[in-house]
């Protein structure tokens, strides 16, 4: 994909766009449609040459602040960066090999996660470390138990 292209013209024209072009009223639909699939895989989706993994989490986040559904977005991400770091799930054995995929999931999801929700992605990312979940595990959404105990829902 050219970086270039995808910030020419209104990208958030083009992205909504392509979202209505595929039956979607909104990005989060289209996202929640593609479990555990990875943003990149997304903007590909959504526009090989023109849509960028950036532009589709900014979207995201601007619906999630809307609905105030921040956190849950934010456990996506990291049921999407899981997906494509650890497609087997959580490694049975934390050799050097499986640390660096893990902390290269991780690190993604921390490089996704807005400001407002930085402080509770490093607890949970703590707890991750100091408590790893079951070998094999793999959540296939937002609302995976281990997940809503790690990041749960603000009170509203």
């Amino acid at each position: 994909m050219s970086v270039e292209r995808s910030w020419e013209g209104n990208w958030k024209v083009r992205l909504y766009e392509r979202v209505r072009e595929l039956g979607y009223d909104s990005l989060t639909a289209f996202a929640e449609a593609r479990p555990a699939v990875p943003l990149y895989l997304l903007a590909e989706e959504l526009g090989e040459d023109d849509i960028a993994a950036v532009q589709v989490f900014s979207g995201l986040l601007a619906e999630a602040e809307r609905r105030k559904q921040v956190t849950r977005l934010v456990r996506d991400v990291l049921v999407r960066e899981l997906a494509d770091g650890l497609p087997n799930g959580w490694p049975a054995e934390m050799d050097d090999a499986s640390r660096f995929e893990v902390a290269m999931a991780l690190g993604r999801w921390s490089a996704y996660t807005p400001e407002t929700h930085q402080k509770r992605v490093e607890q949970a990312r703590a707890v991750i470390r100091t408590t790893p979940p079951p070998p094999g595990w793999r959540p296939l959404g937002p609302d995976d138990e281990r997940l809503l105990t790690l990041l749960p829902d603000e009170a509203v």
